[in-house]
C-alpha cells in the first residue's frame, strides 16, 4: 500500500510521536508499506512514521542507493523503532537538506556528525549504535520527525523569512509532487 505524503502544515508533522509495542498491529505490513511508500516516491532515503499520517516512533532508512559513492552504504537499509538519540558528539557540520514533507525546498542544516542512538529493529531486537557522516545526518533528520520537529526548523530566521512563500503554498496545496500526498 501506498501511503499519501503529509507536507509541510499537517498536524501529524508536529507531535511528538508515541512507542510502539511489538504487538503493535499489521507491525509488518507497515514497515512494507513504508518502504513501499518511500521507494515511489523516488527521491527518499528516509521516512518516518508521521509522514504517511501515523504518529509512532518508527522510521525507515535505506541508504543502499548510494554505495557505488559509499561502499558502508551497501546493505544499509534499517528500520528504528522507539529510537532515541543518546548522544551527540563530533563536529557541528552544514549540509544541504530536503524532505519529502517539504517538497522543492532545500536548505543547509548544522548538525553533529556523530551520533549515539538506541532503538529497536523490525523484530524488537535491541541496538545501541554509533553513526557518523552522513549516515548520522540521514538519522538525526528522520528522528527529528518523531520528535514533532522538521528541518527547516533548524535554519535561520532569515531563511526561514526568504522561504516563507514556498511554505505557505505548500499549507495551501499548491505545490507539485509527482508523490501521492496529503496537506493540512
Amino acid at each position: 500500500m501506498i501511503y499519501p505524503i503529509h507536507l509541510y502544515g499537517h498536524p501529524v508533522l508536529r507531535k511528538v510521536a508515541t512507542p510502539i509495542s511489538k504487538d503493535y498491529p499489521g507491525l509488518s505490513q507497515f514497515i512494507a508499506d513504508m518502504f513501499e511508500t518511500m521507494y515511489k516516491s523516488e527521491d527518499g532515503i528516509g521516512l518516518a512514521a508521521p509522514q504517511v499520517g501515523i504518529s509512532v516512533r518508527l522510521f525507515i532508512i535505506d541508504l543502499t542507493i548510494l554505495a557505488d559513492d559509499d561502499a558502508s552504504f551497501s546493505g544499509f537499509k534499517k528500520v528504528f523503532i522507539n529510537a532515541e538519540i543518546v548522544e551527540r558528539i563530533g563536529n557541528d557540520v552544514s549540509k544541504e537538506e530536503g524532505c519529502l514533507s517539504i517538497p522543492g525546498i532545500n536548505e543547509t542544516v548544522t548538525r553533529k556528525d556523530k551520533i549515539r542512538i538506541q532503538y529497536v529493529d523490525e523484530n524488537f531486537v535491541a541496538h545501541d549504535e554509533v553513526y557518523e557522516g552522513f549516515a548520522a545526518r540521514v538519522i538525526q533528520h528522520e528522528y527529528d520527525h518523531i520528535e514533532g520537529h522538521v528541518f527547516i526548523d533548524s535554519i535561520s530566521p532569515i531563511r526561514r523569512q526568504l522561504i516563507k512563500s514556498k511554505l505557505t503554498n505548500i499549507v495551501k496545496g499548491k505545490v507539485n509532487c509527482k508523490y501521492k500526498h496529503k496537506t493540512a
